[in-house]
């Protein structure tokens, strides 16, 4: 059993190392992704949530993981599975991580969201709470596109989704 501790943990080190495809400076672990990761032998199995449905990049993320893991030297077989239960919030997202998204100058999911569903980020240029929504839809299903009032610069921010909505 304690084998299987350490190689879960040196898995967990190499996760994260995968970075999402779009954004760069934030790994798939920060961005709360990972669900489990399960060790048999010198097996592993990673269950990861993915952030919509449909996702372009889930390929590319599979690759990554299998990639880093076995880079790591403690497995022969890495099995990458999506699952969709629980469903993937935004309230998964790390403290490590909503730091790295606004470093990118993309706003974090906002944590709190009105009972209404309306929602508000603030700039994370300049960190003014003067910002409008200029375009529900962004780059990604992910993002949507706002503008600062205040710097008067455009960003995106990362759609807040919750069970609760």
């Amino acid at each position: 059993m304690e084998q299987n501790q350490k190689l879960i943990k040196n898995a967990l080190e190499a996760l994260h190392n995968v970075k999402d495809p779009e954004i760069d400076t934030i790994s798939i672990v920060d961005l709360g992704m990972l669900e489990q990761i399960e060790v048999e032998g010198n097996s592993a199995v990673v269950k990861l949530l993915p952030t919509f449905m449909g996702c372009p990049a889930l390929d590319i993320i599979r690759k990554n993981v299998e990639t880093e893991i076995l880079k790591a030297g403690k497995f022969e077989k890495i099995e990458v599975r999506f699952i969709y239960h629980p469903p993937w919030t935004s309230d998964r997202v790390t403290e490590t991580g909503r730091l790295k998204l606004k470093e990118f100058g993309i706003a974090p999911p906002p944590q709190l969201i009105s009972e209404t569903g309306e929602w508000h980020v603030d700039c994370p240029f300049c960190g003014s709470t003067y910002t409008t929504m200029d375009n529900l839809f962004g780059p990604t299903a992910c993002r949507s596109i706002l503008y600062c009032k205040s710097c008067r610069n455009p960003f995106e921010a990362m759609k807040p989704v919750s069970t609760m909505m």
